[in-house]
């Protein structure tokens, strides 16, 4: 019974931000397509991610930074600093990234906020510590409200320093006028995703790089739906993980597309427009998709949480993910992707899991 009454909210949470899509990313997608003449620009760009996946190379599909970021730091709020019981430090810099595909560098070149790269940090005063870094869902980058939703004071006070981790065109850094945080994301079509996944797994591991110039010598991941997306990304590309714990992630975004209502009828108009198979739709996301890559991170230092309500990233999804890390730790809750019934078991056991690794 819990399980199908969260499962009711969440069909209806997923009908309305598909409505949202569908009502202010499709348009301008399919509009400046046909403006510029850009489906077969599209197919082709498409085609260049394909076959960047196809030779399953996380080293050349995700080239890493090649310049510590120069960070600059201000105090937060005194709320969040009330929430940490502890300093909390908002932190910037210029993202480093070039486009992969050379012919969107010229637009991705021109964003102004989305290239200012933004993360809140929650530290001790004698640190640095081993640190926790949480990346948001689509739509979702408050750092107040994930601070809560995380459970992040509970980490704080068990020993941990806490990073969260603004994705590309969220928050702070969404582009002038975005009528929401995440606009951007998708509102550059599959090419303009592709790139914003690329954005994200490179700037995170210009934290990282931070994180550890500044004395940090075990860094956790953790991430909620796309998110988890992002975070199972990361631990196929980048080895100075201790350990990555996907939470209700999304695997699979060309089978999400489909399963949408009403934004799946949008995309369906734009791939036949466009003379995009869904085969080529495939091969093209499958460029950002972790099952196309190997996890760097050891089997015993990963663990997936999901929701058995969940129906924004159903539960299959994280299945997929389970089977290709080799059936690692996995844990459900009987709740949905925003209702984590039972929130406090699996709390307690990514404590246990990840005290071995981190805090010993």
């Amino acid at each position: 019974m819990v399980v199908e009454a969260s499962a009711i909210g969440d069909l209806a949470l997923r009908t309305w931000v598909s409505s949202v899509l569908a009502t202010t990313v499709a348009p301008v997608v399919l509009a400046t397509s046909v403006r510029q003449s850009r489906f077969t620009n599209e197919r082709e760009n498409l085609g260049f991610y394909a076959e960047l996946a196809a030779e399953h190379d996380p080293a050349k599909s995700f080239p890493p930074p090649t310049e510590l970021p120069q960070v600059s730091s201000r105090p937060a709020s005194r709320l969040a600093e009330w929430i940490a019981r502890g300093t909390v430090d908002n932190i910037a810099f210029a993202s480093s990234f070039t486009a992969i595909n050379p012919a969107m560098r010229k637009q991705w070149s021109a964003w102004a906020s989305n290239n200012t790269v933004r993360a809140q940090h929650w530290r001790h005063d004698d640190g640095p510590r081993p640190t926790l870094c949480v990346i948001h869902g689509f739509m979702g980058s408050s750092y107040l409200a994930n601070g809560r939703f995380f459970s992040l004071p509970w980490y704080y006070r068990a020993g941990y320093d806490v990073l969260m981790y603004t994705l590309p065109f969220h928050g702070r850094r969404a582009e002038r006028f975005s009528p929401f945080s995440g606009f951007g994301y998708f509102a550059g079509g599959l090419s303009g995703f592709a790139e914003a996944m690329a954005q994200a797994v490179h700037d995170f591991r210009s934290i990282v790089d931070y994180l550890r110039h500044t004395g940090v010598n075990r860094i956790a991941l953790t991430g909620i739906s796309l998110g988890g997306y992002t975070s199972a990304l990361v631990a196929s590309v980048d080895d100075r993980l201790e350990a990555v714990i996907p939470n209700c992630p999304v695997v699979t975004p060309a089978t999400m597309f489909d399963e949408w209502f009403p934004a799946n009828k949008l995309v369906g108009l734009g791939l036949r427009l466009s003379n995009i198979s869904r085969d080529a739709l495939s091969a093209g996301l499958s460029y950002h998709c972790p099952l196309n890559y190997q996890p760097l991170v050891p089997k015993d230092r990963r663990m997936i949480i999901t929701g058995l309500g969940d129906r924004m990233a159903p539960p299959d999804q994280a299945a997929m993910l389970w089977e290709h890390w080799d059936r690692c730790t996995l844990h459900w809750f009987p709740g949905s992707h925003v209702l984590h019934v039972s929130q406090l078991d699996y709390l307690r056991r990514m404590t246990s899991f990840l005290h071995g690794f981190m805090l010993d």
